[in-house]
């Protein structure tokens, strides 16, 4: 291991845009497969790798655009209201 390399691969910040963009598609689009078929220490490699990628991309984007639908009230008002969990009455 090189002085840009981590545990699970090339040192996030190290990646120009393009490269993290890439690493990012990579370990969403296998996600599924290695939470259902990995052993213990893959998926905890996917989930520190993906934590450190996604971090970098956020902090490279802090004021990336927000979708209205993705926020609680957005949420809410595609269900008209309803909540997920019990209100507890």
């Amino acid at each position: 291991m090189n002085e840009h390399e981590t545990s699970t691969g090339v040192d996030p910040a190290r990646l120009d845009d393009q490269q993290l963009m890439k690493e990012l598609e990579n370990i969403h689009r296998t996600r599924h497969d290695t939470l259902l078929y990995g052993s213990n220490d893959a998926l905890r490699a996917h989930n520190e790798r993906m934590a450190q990628l996604e971090g970098e991309w956020l902090r490279r984007n802090p004021r990336r655009p927000v979708a209205a639908g993705r926020t609680r009230e957005g949420a809410r008002e595609r269900t008209g209201g309803e909540t997920a969990t019990p209100s507890g009455t």
